[in-house]
């Protein structure tokens, strides 16, 4: 078979519309091949669909139920640099202290680390390429994702939808 620059086009446009279609997962195939799938994490904060979305306004609930993610640079907490602790829109667990903020210049809140039992993590196989999901450890509720490229002492960068998240000033 012979590669012509129309066969290289059509499969560069087939390759767009397969993910514009959100066929990546289909394509990435099962997050860990050859093994059984786990049981769904069980959290002590449940509620239905329907008081989830009266809970939450709509970008919350897009995010937190949805697996959504904010625009960057839209969300008042990444500009938050007072002392204080960083919670679950859905359910107010303490996730995050101010402690462990930094700017990463992404346009999302990041932290290099997590409260003590605050978060779980899942794999993400969305749009072609293996992530850490970050979810509240309390209800579930989706926050962001963790990256292996943050500062010391962890080297982590939870990167944080601001939407997902209240902020509570320590006291003066």
């Amino acid at each position: 078979m012979r590669i012509t620059r129309r066969f290289l086009l059509s499969g560069g446009t087939l390759t767009a519309a397969v993910a514009a279609m959100g066929g990546w997962r289909l394509l990435a195939g099962p997050a860990t091949a050859g093994t059984a799938p786990q049981a769904p994490e069980k959290f002590e904060v449940t509620m239905s669909d329907a008081d989830w979305r009266k809970k939450l306004s709509a970008a919350q609930y897009n995010v937190l139920r949805q697996e959504g993610t904010e625009r960057p640079f839209s969300s008042p907490l990444n500009d938050e640099h007072r002392k204080g602790v960083f919670a679950c829109a859905g359910c107010q667990l303490d996730l995050f202290s101010s402690n462990t903020k930094f700017d990463s210049g992404t346009g999302w809140p990041s932290f290099w680390a997590p409260l003590t039992n605050a978060v779980g993590t899942t794999q993400d196989v969305t749009f072609g390429m293996i992530r850490t999901a970050v979810h509240c450890h309390r209800c579930g509720g989706h926050l962001g994702h963790v990256f292996d490229d943050g500062p010391k002492p962890t080297g982590l960068r939870y990167c944080m939808n601001g939407v997902a998240m209240t902020f509570r000033p320590a006291a003066a």
